[in-house]
C-alpha cells in the first residue's frame, strides 16, 4: 500500500487525467483480469480492466452499422444479465 504521501502525490499529478477506481470484486473476476492481462500482453488487472471497457466500446461502436457485432452485444448482455449474480461482490 502506497503510503499517504505518494497517494497524494499521485493524485496531484493525474488529477486532470486519471481517477483511481476501487472495486470490489469476486475473487474468479480476479482471476478472468489476471488471465485476460496475461492472454493479451497487458501490464496487469487495472489494464485488463481499460481493454476490456475498449473492446465494449469498439463492439458498440461497430454494433451500429455491423449487424454480427450488434448480435455479438445482444448476447453478451443477455448472458451478463442472467449470470450477473455470479459476478456480483
Amino acid at each position: 500500500m502506497a503510503t499517504l504521501d505518494a497517494q497524494r502525490k499521485w493524485r496531484q499529478k493525474n488529477r486532470l487525467v486519471k481517477s483511481q477506481l476501487n472495486i470490489t470484486a469476486r475473487s474468479k473476476v480476479h482471476e478472468y483480469l489476471d488471465e485476460i492481462a496475461t492472454q493479451h500482453d497487458l501490464r496487469g488487472k487495472a489494464e485488463a480492466v481499460t481493454f476490456s471497457v475498449y473492446a465494449m466500446m469498439a463492439l458498440l461502436q461497430q454494433g451500429s452499422f455491423n449487424k454480427e457485432a450488434e448480435r455479438l452485444h445482444r448476447l453478451f448482455l443477455e448472458a451478463y444479465h442472467r449470470d450477473r449474480d455470479m459476478f456480483q461482490p
